[in-house]
């Protein structure tokens, strides 16, 4: 049998308006042959081990989504390797709170210009930094209050999707859960 991979999907968008129903999700990607579908809070977070590739597997997995819940938006897939070195990456290790922190995974380079715009914005300790394509947000007042997290997705020009420190934790930890 050829080795397992374990993917973190994380789907961009959920919330509000999108929906993707967690436990609908987790039967779908079952059935698929994906194996130890999990997910994480209702916001667009899954966990699976495959054989694919990992082009295969986001295209499995978005062919799965558009047909059963008319899910038609971007989907990152980083290995849980890859996920450890986002978190060894975290140029913001002294933070107070998981949720003071996000980490952005972006499909492509921003351009230096729109990283500049955004952190022209901040104020106080808020800060960003790009990290081997991985943006890191620092607001430390919280992220409704904050005039850089509120210009991030429309100004940074890549297509991307973030998660909260809690949330990038957990989802390691469920990766490693499913590798034991």
């Amino acid at each position: 049998m050829s080795d397992l991979t374990t993917y973190l999907l994380f789907f961009r968008g959920v919330g509000g308006a999108t929906q993707l129903p967690v436990a609908q999700l987790r039967e779908a990607l079952s059935k698929a042959g994906f194996k130890n579908a999990t997910t994480y809070i209702n916001s667009g977070n899954a966990l699976v081990r495959s054989v694919l590739s990992r082009e295969e597997t986001i295209a499995k997995v978005a062919a799965i989504c558009k047909k059963n819940f008319g899910f038609d938006k971007p989907i990152f897939a980083p290995t849980l390797a890859e996920w450890e070195a986002v978190i060894r990456n975290d140029p913001f290790p002294n933070k107070a709170e998981g949720k003071h922190v996000h980490a952005v995974l972006l499909a492509e380079m921003p351009k230096p210009d729109a990283i500049k715009k955004i952190q022209a914005l901040a104020v106080g300790d808020e800060d960003l930094k790009v990290v081997k394509g991985v943006c890191y947000i620092h607001i430390p007042n919280g992220f409704g209050s904050s005039k850089m997290a509120e210009k991030f997705d429309k100004w940074i020009g890549v297509v991307n999707t973030a998660r909260n420190w809690n949330t990038v934790l957990k989802m390691r930890e469920l990766g490693l859960k499913m590798e034991e």
